[in-house]
């Protein structure tokens, strides 16, 4: 999937691009680490400053405040401390810090979408838009597509964050400084890409395996995985709408069965985190719950894609974002370095294809043409749980969870898996949300 020597080759264009080794760059400490993949990593932080820094229909303090409100919705203490930094380094009235009774009405509108998003996207429907549209302060719908790619987007960052097992490392080390030469400038907590390169060299070196009584074991090797992905690249076996409906429901009530990590996050919310958090015991709730009433319906991609739908509405309401996002997605979607734990010329396109639509499943979404049944074949209990409890639970995810997932793969192939999770909750959750806006406008 990917190995440092193509890290290393990519790094020239990169400085290029970012700053040389003796030039302070804007990158804080988990931008670096998606820098492993430099092919990604251009289309990341190009979307990033586009929504956080150009021109746009939210003025600047509104953009970072939805970012610590986004990053708060899962106690994710690293993200909400550095965007506290930006926020004021950027001008914003720090007596909005103190908490959601303390920001203007109409930012405080967007709490309840930012809570259904985060951990139930199905719920929303097209009469939370039309409260946020609709008489005093209210916003534009222009506005509410800004608003809601920055949530999308800090959730699913979010998830990145706990579960490449950063935040016990990070949360100690987070500070930013601010000059005052007549303008104010965000600094981020390290200097100049020598740091990176470090950072890279260190993380490759951490132990795979967990010490709590020997070698954690996988429960399919790496061996066994790609005689599974060559077998079903050869197979030429077509299922039936019905049976691939039936594969799907089967996957999907699993997920709903199966637990997310069972370690349990602290019963009360931090402080810091607690004044941006409305309705804290609203959490994630399975799609699909045996014997529960009022299932939502499924997804279908069929019916609202982001290739034939919400690209082209997000691109209307908010200019141009629609080409970083979808640069964005493809990238994520198609990375690979024909590798997978030291062994080269392997097409992991179905392991790949796998753990993105599990991860849309887990949000209810179901991709048509696909057979869920290769979902069971390729990926294993452990990593669905870990899958599972990074989209809706990050917080629980600790460094030793991350070391005990898929334990044969270099720490480069777990970022990957892990940009994966991060750009298919996105996807999902921006799906959810321009269904609704479509349907608002109709």
């Amino acid at each position: 999937m990917f190995s440092m020597v193509d890290y290393y080759n990519d790094m020239g264009q990169f400085e290029q691009d970012y700053g040389s080794k003796n030039s302070p760059t804007d990158l804080d400490h988990v931008t670096k680490v998606i820098a492993y993949h430099p092919r990604y990593f251009n289309h990341f932080l190009k979307t990033q400053r586009f929504v956080m820094q150009s021109d746009g229909p939210l003025p600047y303090d509104y953009r970072n405040y939805i970012a610590i409100i986004a990053a708060a919705r899962h106690k994710c203490t690293y993200l909400v401390n550095l965007y506290e930094d930006v926020f004021v380094a950027n001008g914003g009235d720090p007596k909005w810090l103190n908490g959601l009774e303390h920001i203007p009405a109409k930012l405080r509108a967007i709490a309840d979408i930012n809570k259904i998003l985060a951990h139930r996207p199905w719920l929303l429907n097209k009469t939370h838009v039309e409260r946020l549209t609709k008489g005093q302060n209210s916003w534009s719908l222009s506005e509410v597509v800004h608003a809601i790619v920055l949530l999308a987007h800090f959730h699913s960052l979010s998830s990145f964050v706990f579960s490449c097992g950063l935040t016990q490392e990070l949360d100690a080390v987070t500070s930013h400084k601010v000059e005052n030469n007549n303008t104010l400038t965000q600094k981020t907590a390290f200097d100049s890409l020598d740091d990176l390169y470090n950072a890279q060299q260190q993380l490759e070196l951490l132990p795979q395996h967990a010490d709590d009584g020997g070698n954690i074991r996988p429960e399919v090797t790496v061996d066994a995985l790609m005689q599974r992905m060559k077998r079903l690249s050869e197979k030429n076996d077509e299922c039936s709408e019905t049976e691939l409906s039936n594969r799907f429901k089967h996957v999907e009530m699993q997920t709903a069965e199966l637990p997310a990590v069972v370690r349990e996050a602290p019963t009360e919310v931090p402080q810091q985190i607690g004044r941006y958090v409305d309705d804290p015991s609203f959490m994630y709730q399975d799609f699909a719950r045996r014997g529960a009433e009022n299932i939502p319906q499924t997804f279908r991609i069929q019916d609202y894609s982001w290739d034939d739908h919400g690209y082209s509405l997000v691109n209307r309401l908010y200019n141009d974002v629609g080409f970083y996002l979808d640069d964005k997605f493809r990238a994520a979607y198609n990375l690979t370095y024909y590798t997978i734990a030291g062994r080269k010329n392997v097409d992991t396109s179905k392991f790949r294809r796998a753990i993105w639509n599990y991860i849309q499943c887990i949000f209810g979404i179901r991709h048509d043409d696909y057979d869920y049944g290769e979902v069971n074949q390729l990926l294993d209990r452990s990593l669905k749980m870990f899958i599972k409890t990074a989209c809706c639970f990050p917080e629980r995810i600790t460094k030793l969870d991350y070391d005990n997932v898929l334990v044969e793969l270099q720490h480069s192939e777990k970022v990957h898996i892990n940009l994966m999770i991060l750009e298919a909750r996105n996807q999902a959750e921006l799906l959810y949300a321009l269904r609704e806006i479509m349907r608002y406008m109709t």
